[in-house]
C-alpha cells in the first residue's frame, strides 16, 4: 500500500533517530515522521502553486501544534480540546522560522508553510529539536526552492561539563539552556536562556553544538539524495534593474543627504517627498508598479547604508562603531503602582512596571511542558504610536509574545526564590517610542521596574545588541543598533546578562549563517556594552533594591504548617479559611507541602491571620500569646476562641492587673481580646490569662 516507504535512521546524543517518509501526509510537498526516543513529531512543508500578488516579502508561517494527548493529557479548556496555541508553541514556531527563513531564495513569493505537529513527547528528547530537524528534512526533501538543509541541537551546562540534548534529569541540575541551529559552514541561529554563565562557556557551547550538527547535515543530505524532489520553477520577483538604475541615477544623492540624521520622524519627512517625486516622474513608463518602485527604493536606501557602514565606517547618527546612544534612566514615575522604571536608548523608550500579588495569581500553564504554573510574567506591548502609525491597538501577535519571553528570561535568573519573596510578580514592558532594540531596552527598564518595587533581585540586568554587514569575505560588527541599521543590516544579536554572565541570547539573521570570528566578536562587544549600561547609568539611578515593597503593595508572610493539619485550617468546604480571610481581611494560598502564603496590604491584618493560622496547625504551648474572641461568660470567667474550634478559659482573677468585681465589667460577648496560655491541664483544657498578655504588653 505504501510502496514509497523509506525509513532512515541515526542517532542524536546517544538516542535513536528515526525518520519515516512515505506513509503519511503524501499530498503535502514534503514530509515526514521524525522520531526522537518516543518523541514523535509530523513535519509538513506546503507552499501555494502561484505566487501571492501585491506583496514584497517572502509569506512564511511555522506553525508548532502542541497536541496535549502527546503527553496524555485533556486539555483544560471549557470544551477540552486545543485552542489558539499557547506561548511555548509560539517561541518554539519562532526558534524554528529563524533559522529557515533566510534560506528561501530572496525573491520567492509563494506561500510557504511548515507544520509541525507534536503527537507523542519523551520527556528526554526535545520537540522543539525533533520540530526543527523535521521542518529541515520536509522542506529539503519537497519541490520547495530552499538553500538548506540545517539541523539543531540543544547544549546544558550540566554540573559545570556542557552536554548535548540533556535529558529531563540532567536539566534539574541545567544552568544553561542554549539551541543552536547550523549549515555544514555555518551557525544559523542561536537561542539562550542562563544562569549568569560566563561568554566563553556560551561560545564553547555554539562551536560544541554546531560539530554536533555536521553529521546530521550528512544525514540529512543522505534522505536528500534518496529521495528529493526537483525543486519547482517560480516566477521571480527580484527588482527591475533597469528600473533600479534609473531610480539611483535620479535621486541617489537625494536620498543620501535624507538618510544623515540620527532622528527618525526627520528621516521619514525626508524621505517622503523623494518617493511621491519618483512615483510621478516613473508613472508613464511604469504604470502600475507602485509595489516594484518602493522596492526598488528599499534597495537603494539598503546599498547607501551598507556603504556607509562596510567602507567608510559611517553610521547615519554620526557614532562609532563602538559607541552606544545617549542613555537615561528613571524610577518611580507613577505614584500608585508597585515598582516602575523607564530607560531610554536615543528615541528608543520603554517604560516598565512591575506588580506584586499573591502566589495564587500565579500564571497556570497548559501544554506539552512539565511545568504547571509561572510565577513570573512578563508582557510587552508596542502600540502603533511608538513608530509613528496611526493604529489601533490589538491583541499581541508573535513578535510581542517573542520580546515579552524574551526579557522575562534574562531577568528570571536574578529573581529570588518563592521561598525568599513569596510573591507573584508581573512586569509589562510599554514601548513608549521605538527605533531599535526595544526588547534589550525592556530588558532594562524591567530591571528598573523590579527594583523599584522592592524585588531583592540578586544582580541587575541589562540587554544591548550588535549588528552586522557582510559583503564576501568582509564582515564589521557594532553595537547598539538603530532601527535602521536593523532593516538594512544581516543581524540583530542580541544579549542580556549581568556583570557575572549572560542570562539570555537570541540572534536574528538575514543571511546564511556566521562564522566563529563574527560570533565571537559579537559576544565580546555587548558584553562591553552591558557592563557599560550597568555601572553607568542602572546603578547610578538605583543603586540597590528598595528595602521595602510600595504602600500599595500587598505584605506576605509565609509559615509552613503539617501538611495532616491542612485540612482543619482550610475547613469543610473552605468554611474555617474563608472565615479567617473575612475576619482578618488577608488572602491565604496554602499549597500540598503544607507551605502557607499569606498577603495583605496592613501588615497587621497578615499576622493576625497568621497568629490564627498557627494556632489552628499547632498545639497551643504555655507562653504563647493570641487575639481571641469572647464566646461565653459565666460568674467565674470568660472563654475565649482563640482559633476556630479552639477556647480557653480566662479566670476572673486572670482578667486584668486589678481586681476584678464583675466579669462584665472587663469583657462583653465577642469582644476581641490579648490573651496568654498560662496552662494546660492533664485533660487538655487551656487556661488563659489577660493580665499576663497586658504585662507582656
Amino acid at each position: 500500500m505504501f510502496e514509497n516507504y523509506r525509513v532512515f535512521e541515526t542517532t542524536l546524543a546517544g538516542r535513536p533517530f528515526i525518520v519515516e517518509t512515505g506513509k503519511m501526509a503524501q499530498l503535502a510537498n514534503g514530509s515526514c515522521l521524525v522520531r526522537y526516543g518516543e518523541t514523535a513529531i509530523l513535519a509538513t512543508a506546503t507552499a501555494s502553486k502561484a505566487p501571492r500578488d501585491g506583496i514584497d516579502f517572502l509569506p512564511l508561517s511555522v506553525d508548532f501544534e502542541e497536541r496535549l494527548y502527546s503527553v496524555g493529557r485533556i486539555p483544560g479548556s471549557w470544551n477540552r480540546r486545543e485552542g489558539r496555541p499557547g506561548q511555548s508553541a509560539i517561541l518554539t514556531s519562532r526558534v524554528i522560522d529563524r533559522p529557515i527563513r533566510p534560506l528561501f531564495p530572496k525573491d520567492l513569493r509563494n506561500d510557504v508553510n511548515l507544520n509541525l505537529m507534536v503527537m507523542s513527547v519523551d520527556p528526554d528528547c526535545s520537540p522543539e529539536i525533533a520540530g526543527m530537524i523535521g521542518a529541515s528534512i520536509a522542506l529539503s526533501i519537497s519541490d520547495i526552492p530552499w538553500n538548506g538543509p540545517i539541523a539543531g541541537v540543544s547544549i546544558g551546562l550540566v554540573d559545570g561539563k556542557l552536554v548535548v540534548n540533556p535529558t529531563a534529569e540532567q536539566k534539574e541540575n541545567n544552568s544553561l539552556e542554549l539551541t543552536v541551529a547550523a549549515s555544514m559552514q555555518k551557525v544559523v541561529m542561536i537561542e539562550a536562556g542562563a544562569k549568569e554563565v560566563d561568554d566563553d562557556t556560551v561560545y564553547e557551547g555554539i562551536m560544541l553544538a554546531h560539530e554536533t550538527i555536521k553529521p546530521l547535515i550528512e544525514f540529512i543530505n543522505g534522505i536528500v539524495a534518496e529521495i528529493g524532489k526537483e525543486k519547482f520553477a517560480y516566477p521571480s520577483c527580484e527588482v527591475d534593474h533597469d528600473m533600479f538604475d534609473k531610480i539611483e541615477a535620479m535621486v541617489a544623492e537625494d536620498v543620501k543627504a535624507a538618510l544623515d540624521t540620527d532622528d527618525k520622524s526627520v528621516r521619514d519627512a525626508r524621505m517622503q517627498p523623494i518617493y511621491e517625486r519618483v512615483y510621478e516622474e516613473l508613472a508613464e513608463e511604469y504604470p502600475d508598479s507602485k509595489i516594484m518602485i518602493d522596492e526598488c527604493l528599499y534597495k537603494l536606501q539598503k546599498k547607501i547604508v551598507r556603504h556607509w557602514l562596510l567602507t567608510e565606517q559611517k553610521r547615519v547618527d554620526g557614532r562609532r562603531m563602538d559607541e552606544i546612544r545617549p542613555l537615561a534612566a528613571e524610577v518611580s514615575l507613577l505614584p500608585r503602582v508597585h515598582g516602575s522604571g523607564m530607560f531610554t536608548r536615543g528615541q528608543t523608550q520603554v517604560c516598565s512596571v512591575a506588580t506584586l500579588a499573591p502566589i495564587r495569581e500565579q500564571q497556570l500553564l497548559d501544554g506539552i511542558d512539565p511545568e504547571e504554573t509561572k510565577r513570573y510574567m512578563h508582557h510587552y506591548n508596542m502600540p502603533g504610536f511608538s513608530v509613528g502609525e496611526a493604529k489601533s491597538s490589538r491583541s499581541p501577535g508573535r513578535r510581542e509574545i517573542g520580546h515579552g519571553a524574551l526579557a522575562e528570561r534574562s531577568l528570571e535568573p536574578v529573581l529570588p526564590s518563592k521561598e525568599d519573596f513569596p510573591y507573584a510578580i508581573r512586569v509589562v514592558s510599554e514601548v513608549i517610542s521605538s527605533n531599535g532594540s526595544t526588547s534589550q531596552a525592556s530588558v532594562c527598564g524591567s530591571t528598573l521596574a523590579l527594583m523599584d518595587a522592592g524585588v531583592p533581585i540578586t544582580a541587575p540586568v541589562a540587554g544591548i545588541s550588535c549588528g552586522l554587514i557582510t559583503e564576501g569575505e568582509r564582515w564589521m560588527t557594532m553595537i547598539d543598533i538603530q532601527g535602521l541599521e536593523d532593516f538594512f543590516g544581516d543581524m540583530d544579536f542580541k544579549v542580556a546578562g549581568t556583570k557575572n554572565g549572560i542570562t539570555s541570547i537570541q540572534m536574528d539573521l538575514k543571511i546564511d549563517g556566521l562564522t566563529p570570528e563574527i560570533i565571537r566578536s559579537a559576544l565580546d562587544t555587548t558584553r562591553k556594552g552591558r557592563f557599560y549600561i550597568i555601572d553607568d547609568i542602572i546603578l547610578p539611578c538605583i543603586g540597590a533594591p528598595r528595602e521595602d515593597v510600595s504602600k500599595y503593595a500587598p505584605k506576605m508572610i509565609s509559615t509552613k504548617i503539617p501538611v495532616d493539619k491542612i485540612r482543619e485550617v482550610i475547613g469543610t468546604g473552605g468554611k474555617v479559611i474563608q472565615k479567617i480571610c473575612a475576619d482578618t481581611g488577608a488572602k491565604i494560598d496554602i499549597e500540598d507541602d503544607g507551605s502557607v502564603f499569606i498577603a495583605a496590604v496592613d501588615k497587621e491584618a497578615g499576622y493576625k491571620a497568621l497568629e490564627i493560622v498557627n494556632a489552628i496547625a499547632f498545639d497551643p504551648e504555655v507562653g504563647t500569646i493570641f487575639t481571641g474572641k469572647v464566646t461565653r461568660i459565666l460568674t467565674f470567667g470568660a472563654f475565649v476562641e482563640f482559633a476556630p474550634g479552639k477556647e480557653g478559659l480566662v479566670h476572673i482573677s486572670k482578667l486584668d492587673k486589678k481586681r476584678v468585681g464583675k466579669v462584665e465589667d472587663v469583657v462583653t460577648v465577642g469582644d476581641e481580646i490579648k490573651v496568654k496560655v498560662i496552662e494546660i491541664d492533664d485533660q487538655g483544657r487551656i487556661n488563659l490569662s489577660r493580665k499576663d498578655a497586658l504585662e507582656n504588653e
